[in-house]
């Protein structure tokens, strides 16, 4: 298969190794100094480009894959509020294609799984409620992550007591604590930490009076992200639309 690469920061130099482990060919790579690369038959000759950028680059890169007629796989986050109905529209109604995943870890999609059926079994059992932490690295600037936004709206959809999720408490690289735990009985509360190099932990968890139940996913590298990237590349190649996670994994 041919492979572009839209973004060549850490992530986009493992996911160059992978895929080329598994036969693959990288005709393309369009960083912030050559955008004019998309422009290139290169680029245009790619099965799939794999995107990983900033939030206000993402939607703008979709666009110019989708003018050369060339299948997107994206883990760039923040640009669905402003623009989701746009790439819904061009995904249904002209015939493009973006398989976007807020996390492409293979873990993090079978725990996900795990959230949304915890999730609906906890429904009946409010006496426990239910927070979120993550913890990322200290480059990471956003917060919550765009994984933590994805789960806690799973969580959000089977939970009759809660409506929505909202920011709790932020600490700092440098220990300093923003925020409030102090949050109402119907949000799921995520607090976000942001120390050192981790890759990303989530653990949700259900407490009451009597005990408490934890679940956790705890990634060692980014090597889970990439690779799942680039499986997902080659879902992507044969199927066409508005694709995610659950189309790949039929959990």
């Amino acid at each position: 298969m041919k492979i572009a690469l839209i973004g060549y920061g850490k992530m986009g130099k493992m996911i160059e190794q992978i895929a080329l482990s598994r036969g693959h060919e990288i005709v393309s790579i369009i960083e912030v100094d050559n955008v004019h690369d998309f422009d290139s038959p290169e680029f245009a000759s790619a099965d799939v480009a794999i995107e990983f950028t900033a939030p206000q680059a993402a939607y703008g890169n979709f666009l110019k894959a989708f003018d050369k007629g060339v299948k997107v796989v994206s883990g760039s986050t923040g640009w669905m509020k402003d623009h989701g109905d746009d790439v819904r529209r061009m995904c249904g109604e002209e015939g493009h294609t973006l398989f976007w995943a807020s996390n492409f870890s293979i873990g993090v999609a079978i725990f996900s799984a795990v959230n949304r059926y915890l999730a609906k079994m906890m429904n009946g059992f409010g006496q426990y409620d239910v927070e979120m932490e993550e913890v990322h690295h200290i480059h990471k600037l956003d917060h919550p992550s765009g994984t933590a936004i994805t789960l806690a709206e799973e969580i959000t959809a089977r939970l009759d007591r809660k409506d929505g999720w909202t920011v709790g408490t932020v600490t700092n690289p440098d220990g300093t604590v923003e925020g409030t735990k102090d949050t109402p009985a119907d949000k799921l509360r995520i607090d976000s930490i942001r120390r050192g190099e981790v890759p990303g932990i989530h653990s949700i968890s259900y407490d009451s009076e009597a005990d408490r139940i934890t679940i956790t996913h705890d990634a060692h590298s980014r090597k889970g992200f990439a690779l799942g990237a680039v499986l997902a590349a080659e879902y992507t190649k044969d199927h066409s639309g508005l694709l995610t996670i659950s189309d790949m994994f039929d959990f």
